[in-house]
């Protein structure tokens, strides 16, 4: 079971059923190759056996009985264009030509009433649609269409108006068809380029935050620790006891260091380890303000803190206690205070932190003041709050943020 604040990755989201596995099963290389070898082997079994019978009168299938050449060339058409097919993923415009041309003088091998369903064109107008083709497989089948009708009336071959009706109308269906594959094509693209995009932006706001997390980890207890070592080494010939408290405020702050780092690092376990090998390790909350702000204190920095607000949610204790904790760490780096004031409560329906110092010189225009202030002002607009930072007119330097009280918990209040 998930303990309060700790870290732990989300819950899958709700449509990852159709976005991932369902997709991916469809798009691998040996699906792809499963439907084009079924377009190759469905065409053949349609179109050869149609060289050897046909359709009487009666609807019932007759042999087929044709001369040497028009057999052995009626054969060979029935093959080329299925063959074709397997080509017709890395050459779509020319094989829906290819097959056009074929599909046509095959018209004329045996007599028109006769000549097979040449199902291996409907397979290429489809291919050619659907994989951007479109100006190839219009011109070229109505072309070879248009043309297949200008000879036969030229060399007096006989054509039905239903058979050239039923003809053009299966021409236009199939290439309603492949408009629509053509348009499920595009949206299945379009969905992989979202699930790409939004997959970047999650990786990307991971890392913004483990940073964010390390920084504010680390900035503070090795501010701790070198204002401790300076302290140890400074009285350690003069005044061993305090140079002791020194070392052991080093190995105090050293071992939360380490704790929050191994938190922190803890959401990057390795893809296979289960739930439980993730380490547990509780989020700072404002429970631990007073233990902060005695930790600052040990560096010659009072710190006096007042409010403390109630039922205040778990990731706004994370995002005040860290804006406390970098206002410190700034405090004690550059602000050369004595004291600083923590000012916790509510106020409009908001949390309100208020960080104050008495010091002389407020925290550098720099990398610093870049990545803490930085830091705490992302902390507060990601639950929707604000953050202001500046010098105070009689002097020190200010940190004000608001963040708002979630309405659950307002009328829970009340």
């Amino acid at each position: 079971m998930q303990q309060p604040g700790s870290y732990r990755a989300g819950p899958p989201r709700a449509d990852a059923h159709w976005q991932g596995p369902w997709m991916e099963r469809h798009h691998t290389p040996a699906a792809r190759r499963g439907r084009l070898l079924f377009r190759v082997v469905f065409s053949l079994i349609v179109q050869v056996p149609s060289v050897f019978l046909t359709f009487g009168p009666d609807r019932r299938p007759v042999l087929l009985h044709l001369a040497p050449e028009q057999f052995w060339l009626a054969l060979i058409f029935a093959v080329i264009g299925p063959l074709a097919l397997l080509a017709g993923r890395r050459f779509p415009g020319p094989v829906v030509v290819f097959v056009s041309l074929a599909a046509g003088i095959d018209l004329f091998v045996v007599q028109p009433d006769q000549a097979p369903v040449y199902i291996s064109l409907a397979f290429a107008i489809v291919g050619a649609v659907s994989r951007g083709a479109r100006v190839w497989a219009w011109i070229s089948v109505g072309s070879v269409w248009l043309l297949t009708l200008t000879v036969s009336i030229f060399i007096g071959t006989s054509w039905s108006p239903p058979r050239i009706a039923l003809t053009t109308l299966g021409i236009l269906i199939v290439f309603g068809i492949g408009e629509a594959a053509r348009t499920r094509r595009d949206r299945f693209a379009q969905i992989a380029r979202i699930r790409a995009q939004r997959r970047q932006s999650e990786v990307q706001a991971e890392r913004v935050r483990i940073a964010r997390e390390l920084h504010d980890v680390l900035a503070h207890s090795l501010s701790q620790i070198n204002v401790q070592a300076g302290v140890g080494l400074h009285l350690m010939d003069t005044q061993p006891d305090k140079a002791r408290d020194a070392l052991a405020s080093i190995k105090e702050s050293s071992k939360s260091a380490l704790d929050e780092v191994r938190s922190v690092l803890g959401i990057l376990r390795s893809e296979g380890a289960t739930e439980e090998d993730a380490p547990l390790v509780p989020e700072p909350d404002l429970s631990r303000i007073d233990w902060l702000a005695a930790s600052v204190s040990t560096q010659g920095v009072e710190v006096t803190v007042t409010g403390m607000p109630h039922h205040v949610p778990q990731a706004t204790q994370l995002a005040v206690f860290r804006i406390v904790q970098e206002s410190l760490t700034n405090i004690v780096r550059h602000a050369r205070a004595t004291h600083a004031d923590v000012e916790l409560g509510e106020d409009a329906g908001f949390y309100t932190v208020i960080v104050t110092d008495n010091g002389t010189s407020p925290p550098p225009v720099g990398e610093s003041e870049g990545r803490g202030l930085l830091g705490m002002r992302e902390r507060a607009e990601l639950l929707g709050g604000t953050l202001e930072s500046g010098p105070r007119p009689e002097g020190g330097f200010r940190v004000s943020a608001r963040i708002p009280i979630p309405i659950r918990n307002t009328v829970d209040a009340s």
